[in-house]
C-alpha cells in the first residue's frame, strides 16, 4: 500500500512537523490539524502555500470543526497531544481531555469516514517503573505512574478496541525521550534556559542520577516509517513497537555535556529532591530504558547514541532564543 494522502493531527508539533516533512518528501498529500497549543507555525510554514498541503487550525476536542477532513485519506497519524508529563500531578484535567478525549474523537471521525490505516504516537512512560530493564513490549503488568502515562495507555486500548471492532489497522509506537531541532520543553531547554539566567548555578530537579534512554529526531521519524512499511505488510490488526535507543545517559550527564558546549565552569549542582527516592516531580519514571529488539529484527537500528544525541541537540539548541 502506498500512502497517497493522510491526516498528521499535530502536525506542527515537535515529532509531528518532522513527520511532516518526511511525507512531504515522498510526494504524500498532508493535511496538518492542529490548535498550536503547543505547536508552532515555524515548524510547517515551508509546506503552507504547497498544493498537497493543507492547515486546518481546529481543536480535536470539538468535532465539528475538523471531522470532514479525515473523508477520502489513506491513514491518520495522530500526534496531538499535550506533551508536558509534569502537568500530570498539578492539573490531571489537562491530559484527560487534550490526549483521551481527543483520541477517541479521531476514532470516531475515521470511523465515520472508513479510515482504517492509523499510527499512534504513544510513550514509555505506560510502562512506569518497570522491574524489568531494557523493557520489551511485552512487559506486564503496564502501570504507570503518572496520568499522562495513564490516559496514554488508555488510549492505546481504545486503538485496539476499534482495531478488533471496526476493522481498524493500528500502529501503535512507545516513543523513548525524543530530542532535536524544534523541541520545545524537557531536560536539555530546561538546563540551557537556567543557565543562561544563572552560568554559576544549575538546579537539577531530583538528585541527578535519573537515567533514561534519548533519540534523536531523525532516527525516530526513520524507525518510525521503517515500522510503518513492515506493518502495511502484514495483515495485523495491530502492532506495537518501542521506539528508542539501546543505551541511556544520567540527568548529571546531560548537565556536563551542556556546561561543556556553554564553555562554562565551576558551575555548582543544586538539587531539588521532589520525592525521597530523589525523582525530580511527582509522576517521573527514574529509570527508563526501552527494549527495541522488536524494531531491530525487522532491520532498523539508531545512527547516533543517546549521549549524541543529546550533543547534537545541545548545538542545535544553542542558538534558540527560550
Amino acid at each position: 500500500m502506498k500512502l497517497k494522502k493522510v491526516v498528521i493531527t499535530g502536525g506542527a508539533g515537535f515529532i509531528g512537523s518532522h513527520i511532516v516533512d518526511s511525507l512531504m518528501s515522498r510526494g504524500v498529500e498532508v493535511i496538518v490539524i492542529d490548535n498550536f497549543s503547543s505547536g508552532s507555525l515555524e515548524n510547517i510554514k515551508q509546506h503552507i502555500n504547497k498544493k498537497s498541503f493543507k492547515l486546518i487550525k481546529a481543536d480535536l476536542k470539538y468535532w465539528d470543526q475538523w471531522v470532514n477532513a479525515f473523508k477520502d485519506v489513506d491513514a491518520v497519524f495522530h500526534y496531538a497531544a499535550n506533551p508536558e508529563v509534569r502537568i500530570s500531578s498539578i492539573n490531571p484535567r489537562v491530559h484527560f481531555e487534550e490526549n483521551l478525549i481527543t483520541t477517541f474523537n479521531v476514532l470516531e471521525a475515521s470511523r465515520i469516514n472508513d479510515v482504517k490505516l492509523h499510527i499512534f504516537a504513544s510513550t514509555s512512560t505506560v510502562y512506569g517503573d518497570a522491574e524489568r530493564i531494557p523493557t520489551p513490549e511485552n512487559y506486564y503488568p503496564l502501570e504507570p505512574i503518572s496520568v499522562y502515562g495513564s490516559v496514554k495507555l488508555g488510549a492505546e486500548y481504545l486503538y485496539i478496541t476499534y482495531s478488533k471492532l471496526y476493522g481498524f489497522r493500528s500502529l501503535i509506537l512507545r516513543y523513548a525521550n525524543i530530542i532535536g531541532p524544534r523541541s520545545t520543553h524537557g531536560v536539555i531547554i530546561d538546563f540551557i534556559k537556567k543557565l543562561r539566567r544563572n552560568p554559576q548555578e544549575l538546579e537539577i530537579l531530583g538528585d541527578g542520577t535519573q537515567r533514561k534512554s534519548y533519540l534523536y529526531i531523525e532516527d525516530a521519524i526513520d524507525a518510525t516509517l521503517h515500522s510503518l512499511n513492515y506493518f502495511i505488510s502484514t495483515n495485523k490488526e495491530y502492532e506495537i513497537f518501542n521506539i528508542g535507543n539501546e543505551d541511556w545517559v544520567s540527568v548529571v550527564e546531560i548537565a556536563n555535556i551542556i556546561i561543556e558546549a556553554l564553555g562554562l565552569r565551576n558551575v555548582k549542582y543544586k538539587y531539588k529532591l521532589v520525592t525521597p527516592d530523589g525523582r525530580g516531580w511527582l509522576g517521573d519514571v527514574k529509570l527508563m530504558l526501552l527494549d527495541i529488539s522488536k524494531l531491530k529484527s525487522i532491520g532498523w537500528k539508531p545512527k547516533l547514541s543517546s549521549k549524541e544525541a543529546v550533543r547534537k541537540t545541545v548545538r542545535e539548541l544553542l542558538d534558540k532564543k527560550f
